[in-house]
């Protein structure tokens, strides 16, 4: 009556592969403004520490798109990581800028977030395959 077709031909030949999502760019997407986020978070944590902000080097920033070209083990150990990291800033962010919200120093509670996320970035970072290990193109 709405003019739709509902045979499950129809359907087949409408949505291939149906119930099989395949996020491919758009997971690898969500993992970048992740990443850029924690990044964002951090020069946050490093100014209350009073810390000079750092430099984004380019294997920082690209460290999202080189483990989604990667793909298998580490891509999946990549986004849990990336997970973990921001399951870790988002209440030590909360934190020290309630501290700082009632006139005390969060500087030495940051400076140790700020080294926790350094250590944890360094761990993520070393998922990067090393020279001669093919990505999926």
């Amino acid at each position: 009556m709405n003019g739709v077709s509902t045979s499950s031909g129809d359907s087949r030949a409408a949505l291939p592969q149906a119930g099989r999502a395949e996020f491919g760019h758009a997971a690898g997407n969500a993992m970048s403004m992740k990443w850029s986020a924690l990044h964002d978070a951090a020069a946050v944590v490093c100014t209350l520490a009073g810390l000079q902000q750092e430099m984004r080097k380019p294997e920082v920033r690209n460290f999202p798109a080189i483990m989604r070209d990667t793909g298998g083990w580490r891509y999946d150990l990549a986004k849990q990581g990336v997970d973990d990291l921001a399951a870790i800033m988002e209440p030590g962010l909360a934190a020290l800028l309630a501290v700082s919200a009632r006139g005390q120093s969060p500087g030495p509670a940051a400076t140790a977030l700020w080294h926790e996320f350094l250590a944890s970035r360094a761990a993520l970072l070393a998922l990067v395959p090393p020279l001669g290990i093919k990505r999926r193109a």
